[in-house]
C-alpha cells in the first residue's frame, strides 16, 4: 500500500523587493530620530547658550557697576585732595598778606567776621562719631606721607609710584605667578625705589604682602591675593602720580 508523503506548510518569506522597502523604513525611522535627537540637543544648547550670555551680561553689569563706583570714589578723593591743597594755598596767602601788614606797620585785619561761626563748626564736627581708617584711605595717608617725607624730590616719589604700581599690576594680571608675588628686600633696585622710601613698605603690606624667611622677602600668598585692594591700590598710585595736588597738605 503506497504511503502518501504529508508535505508541512510552507513558511511565508519576504521577497527581495519588500525586503529592501522595510530596509529602507528602517533607515527613514533612524533618520528620523536622530534628527529629532539633534533639534533636541540643539534645543538644549541653545538654552545653555542663553544662560551663560545672561550670566555673562550680570557679570559684565556688576562689573562695569563697581568701576563706576571706584571712579567715582576717586574723583572725590582728588576733588577732596584738591580743595584741601586750595585752602592751605588760601591759608599761605592770608598769612603772607598778614605779614606785609606787619612791615608796612599797618594794623591786622579783624578776623572777628570770617572767623565768628568756626566755634560751631568745631563742635559739630566733635560730636560726629570717628569711625576707624579704610584699607583705602590708609593706603591714601601712606602715599601722603612718603611724598611729604620726599617732598624735595618729586622725581623719587614718582618712581616709587610707578615702581609701586608696576608691582601692584604685574600680581593683578598674573596672580598665580609667584615670580611676581615675591620681591628680595635686600634687592638694590627695589631698595633705591621703594624700599629706601618710608611708606614704601608699608604700602606693600596693605595690599596683602607680608615679610618671610626671616625678612628676606616680602611675599604675597596666592590665597591672600585681593583683587579689589590690588584695583583699590592701582587707583590711589595711579591718583597720586596724575594728580598735582597730591600730598601737599
Amino acid at each position: 500500500v503506497p504511503v502518501s508523503g504529508g508535505g508541512g506548510a510552507s513558511k511565508s518569506s519576504l521577497t527581495p523587493e519588500e525586503i529592501k522597502l522595510k530596509a529602507q523604513e528602517l533607515r527613514e525611522r533612524a533618520r528620523k530620530k536622530k534628527e529629532e535627537e539633534e533639534k533636541r540637543m540643539e534645543r538644549e544648547r541653545e538654552k545653555e547658550r542663553i544662560r551663560i550670555g545672561k550670566e555673562l551680561l550680570e557679570a559684565k553689569r556688576i562689573e562695569e557697576e563697581n568701576e563706576r563706583k571706584r571712579i567715582l570714589a576717586l574723583r572725590k578723593a582728588e576733588k577732596e585732595e584738591e580743595k584741601r591743597a586750595r585752602e592751605k594755598i588760601r591759608q599761605k596767602l592770608e598769612e603772607d598778606k598778614a605779614e606785609r601788614r606787619r612791615r608796612l606797620g599797618l594794623p591786622p585785619e579783624d578776623p572777628a567776621t570770617t572767623k565768628s561761626s568756626a566755634p560751631v563748626v568745631e563742635e559739630k564736627k566733635s560730636m560726629l562719631p570717628i569711625r576707624p581708617a579704610t584699607k583705602v584711605e590708609q593706603m591714601r595717608e601712606c602715599l601722603r606721607s612718603l611724598k611729604q617725607n620726599h617732598k624735595d624730590d618729586d622725581a623719587k616719589v614718582k618712581r616709587a609710584f610707578q615702581t609701586l604700581l608696576t608691582y601692584i599690576g604685574n600680581v593683578a594680571k598674573n596672580p598665580n605667578e609667584e615670580k611676581f608675588r615675591k620681591i628680595r628686600l635686600s634687592n638694590q633696585t627695589f631698595q633705591d625705589r621703594v624700599g629706601a622710601l618710608k611708606g614704601g613698605l608699608e604700602f606693600l603690606e596693605l595690599c596683602g604682602f607680608e615679610k618671610i624667611e626671616g625678612g628676606e622677602f616680602l611675599f604675597l600668598p596666592r590665597e591672600k591675593v585681593d583683587m579689589a585692594v590690588l584695583n583699590s591700590a592701582g587707583s590711589e598710585l595711579t591718583s597720586a602720580i596724575n594728580n598735582p595736588f597730591f600730598g601737599v597738605l
